[in-house]
């Protein structure tokens, strides 16, 4: 009896560069930080207030802020890399038969 091979089942996927969130929402808080020292150190300030308790108020006003920008664009880019997207066609390989580089790395 010949062994028979029965085609590998092929499926088609979508190839694309899709962004990792969570820097781009660590940059928009560094940036709200940074935006924060600017309204508390640099502007010119109020009496009634102190510098220190000012830049604690903006820390988290636009430390927030600068996380949700800092998603919003990360979610643009996601939407562009969608219609960028490619598609390609794939197939299973059977285990059967080890890949060449395989033999040769343990091999040597």
């Amino acid at each position: 009896m010949a062994f028979e091979e029965t085609p590998a089942p092929r499926r088609e996927i979508s190839v694309r560069r899709a962004p990792r969130y969570v820097p781009f929402m660590v940059l928009g808080a560094i940036l709200g930080f940074v935006g924060a020292g600017f309204v508390a150190f640099v502007l010119p300030a109020d009496g009634e207030y102190d510098a220190n308790a000012v830049f604690g108020f903006f820390l988290i006003a636009f430390g927030i802020a600068g996380i949700i920008l800092g998603s919003v664009v990360a979610l643009i880019l996601d939407r562009i890399s969608l219609k960028k997207a490619q598609t390609a066609v794939v197939e299973a390989v059977s285990d059967a038969e080890p890949d060449d580089d395989a033999t040769r790395i343990s091999g040597s």
